[in-house]
C-alpha cells in the first residue's frame, strides 16, 4: 500500500481526502495529538501539566527571573491563563514571585530548588520519550522533518 491512503484507513474514512492539503494537515494534527498524549502522560506522573513543564523549562533555560509576559511569549503552545499556571506552580513551591526592584508594577517569576530539582527528575525520561516517539528517524530525516515543519509554520504568524 502507498504512504497516501494509511491515514484514510487509520481514520475509517470511506472517501478520500477532498486535497492533499487536508490528509497532511489531519496527518499532523493525528500525529501531534499521539505524540501529546505521551508527554501528558509523562508530566502526569510527575504531578506537572505540559504547560507547566513548559514554564519550568523556560525558567531554568534562561537562568535568570523573567517578567511573566515574556515567559508567555517563549511558550511552545500559547497560554492564554500564564497568571493561573504561575499561581499553581507557586502553590507547589516550583517558582516564586517577586517585585522588579525599579519598577513595583513589573512581577518577575524565578524557579526555585525545588523546581530545579523536579525538573531534574524529568530530564531522563523525557529523553527517553524523545528517542521512543522519534528516534526511528535517521538524522537527515529529522532535519527534514525540522524544515517542514518550521516552512509550515512559517506563514501561520
Amino acid at each position: 500500500m502507498s504512504d497516501r491512503g494509511k491515514l484514510q484507513q487509520e481514520l475509517k474514512k470511506k472517501t478520500p481526502f477532498t486535497s492533499l492539503e487536508q490528509e497532511v494537515v489531519l496527518n499532523l494534527m493525528r500525529t501531534a495529538d499521539k505524540v501529546q498524549i505521551r508527554f501528558t502522560r509523562l508530566f502526569r506522573d510527575h504531578d506537572l501539566t505540559p504547560s507547566q513543564y513548559n514554564i519550568l523549562r523556560i525558567l531554568r533555560g534562561e537562568g535568570k527571573p523573567l517578567p511573566c509576559m515574556e515567559i508567555a511569549s517563549r511558550t511552545i503552545t500559547e497560554v492564554p491563563g500564564i497568571t493561573g499556571l504561575i499561581d499553581r506552580l507557586e502553590q507547589k513551591d516550583l517558582v516564586a514571585r517577586q517585585r522588579d526592584g525599579q519598577d513595583r508594577r513589573e512581577v518577575h517569576v524565578t524557579i526555585t530548588p525545588a523546581g530545579l530539582a523536579k525538573l531534574e527528575t524529568l530530564d531522563q525520561p523525557l529523553e527517553e520519550l524523545h528517542r521512543q516517539v522519534v528516534g526511528h528517524l535517521s538524522p537527515d530525516e529529522l532535519t527534514q522533518l525540522n524544515r517542514l515543519l518550521e516552512k509550515a509554520r512559517a506563514t501561520l504568524g
